[in-house]
């Protein structure tokens, strides 16, 4: 093979005829270099010699990144070894698998890394997008809020402030998940007992769920320790433990409760505070009411049950007598301007104070409806369906099937004693609000 001296202006017009598969020019200049190039690509500088009475031929690179000195000192590499009894692609090879060794290496420490300034609250976010298909949509939101900043503006709700206020665990969200220690944890919980120990307690239950979940995860559990951080003894003293609540209307108080209630400004919120302890269902269950979910054919409520995803209970007389009597804005029973109404404690705790009741809360309207119907020869299980309780007993489980109409004869009888107690005497014929109070 005929061979000249490479200079840049014959490189770059080497060209491979049309009618060839390749074509080589060879350099005089160091023994073995080549340039091959083929119609359809790029030429580029090859290294061709003998090892071993055969032909070895290996790649330098194209022009554009190797310059012709470069390629010349490369090929005269490639020869001393095979000069010195070694193969080059040997070489080669070993050096492709030590840069995919070397790149591997360096891919897994920069996984590693990441993994190690993974913070609590991308973890977290992750968390909560994986069981969320698990969990009801409350119980998704509670997570939500526990770990929410705080500083949006408010208009109630924040105590005058005007801000809303970070949620318990938003001070953990920017640690590294592998600096929440125990330590860190019962600092944590020491602090936030001080000015708010129930929300607390709840944040920290979801977070020793979030840290069992992130030690069954393969990409979460080196950055956890095998035991589980938050189980801590001293946390929990922290956060003391929660106490039972005694808060129910009394029979006696049945009167003047009514009374106050009746009398507040909003009916709306009256109407919703009597619906509440007639139905005994959740404050959150009753104020999600949609219209939708009032069916006066059949007379039931359909409530969007946190336990079981729904329940339906019947519509008693008095109850829809309420609901008849409310505007429609919107798609919410229980509406204001946009949206659903709010939880109204403070209008509550202003008709219990002219009630001359201390202490009743929201929840305590539900408490009050179990405590009440123990007057009344009610079965336990027909209470608990109509609260939205899970069954206690196998045979309530699993045995015991009580339809709508069943429902509706025992749950009449609560509301008709309610009222009576109470002093109300109602007219299920008489038009949306036509109610009279008889002294007692």
């Amino acid at each position: 093979m005929s061979k000249i001296v490479f200079t840049a202006g014959r490189v770059s017009a080497f060209i491979c005829p049309a009618d060839k598969a390749q074509a080589f020019m060879w350099d005089l200049t160091a023994p073995g270099l080549g340039l091959r190039a083929t119609p359809a690509g790029k030429p580029s500088y090859v290294f061709q010699s003998e090892y071993q009475s055969k032909t070895v031929r290996l790649t330098i690179g194209g022009p554009d990144a190797w310059s012709i000195e470069q390629a010349r000192a490369r090929a005269k590499t490639l020869q001393r070894l095979i000069d010195d009894g070694k193969d080059p692609r040997d070489l080669k090879r070993d050096a492709l698998a030590a840069d995919a060794t070397k790149a591997a290496a360096d891919a897994a420490q920069v996984a590693a890394d990441a993994a190690q300034a993974l913070t609590v609250g991308a973890v977290w976010d992750i968390y909560l997008q994986a069981r969320r298909t698990h969990w009801g949509e409350r119980h998704y939101r509670d997570h939500e809020t526990l770990s929410k900043a705080g500083g949006i503006p408010a208009k109630r709700g924040t105590r005058g402030r005007g801000l809303t206020i970070a949620g318990p665990l938003h001070s953990l969200v920017h640690l590294p998940l592998r600096d929440l220690t125990t330590p860190v944890i019962e600092a944590w919980a020491t602090k936030e007992a001080m000015t708010r120990q129930t929300s607390a307690r709840l944040a920290w239950r979801c977070l020793k769920a979030f840290l069992a979940w992130c030690s069954e995860q393969a990409e979460y559990a080196p950055l956890v320790s095998e035991r589980n951080p938050a189980k801590s003894k001293k946390a929990r003293e922290s956060l003391g433990r929660a106490k039972v609540k005694q808060d129910a209307l009394l029979k006696e108080q049945l009167t003047v409760w009514f009374s106050a209630v009746r009398q507040l400004h909003n009916p709306v919120i009256a109407a919703y505070l009597q619906t509440l302890l007639l139905t005994g269902a959740r404050p959150g269950e009753v104020l999600a009411l949609r219209w939708e979910d009032v069916n006066t054919k059949w007379r039931g409520l359909t409530i969007r049950d946190k336990v079981e995803g729904e329940r339906v209970i019947p519509l008693t007389s008095y109850v829809s007598h309420l609901l008849a009597a409310l505007p429609r804005r919107n798609e919410f029973v229980f509406s204001a301007a946009a949206g659903a109404m709010s939880k109204p404690h403070k209008p509550h705790a202003t008709a219990c104070e002219v009630a001359g009741i201390e202490g009743l809360t929201l929840h305590g309207l539900r408490r009050s409806f179990k405590s009440l119907t123990e007057w009344l020869e009610i079965p336990a299980g027909v209470v608990a369906q109509l609260m939205g309780h899970k069954p206690s007993a196998t045979a309530e489980k699993h045995y015991t099937v009580r339809p709508l109409d069943l429902l509706r004869v025992h749950h009449e009888k609560i509301e008709a004693w309610i009222l009576e107690q109470a002093g109300i005497v109602f007219d299920g014929n008489a038009a949306p609000g036509a109610l009279r109070v008889v002294a007692r």
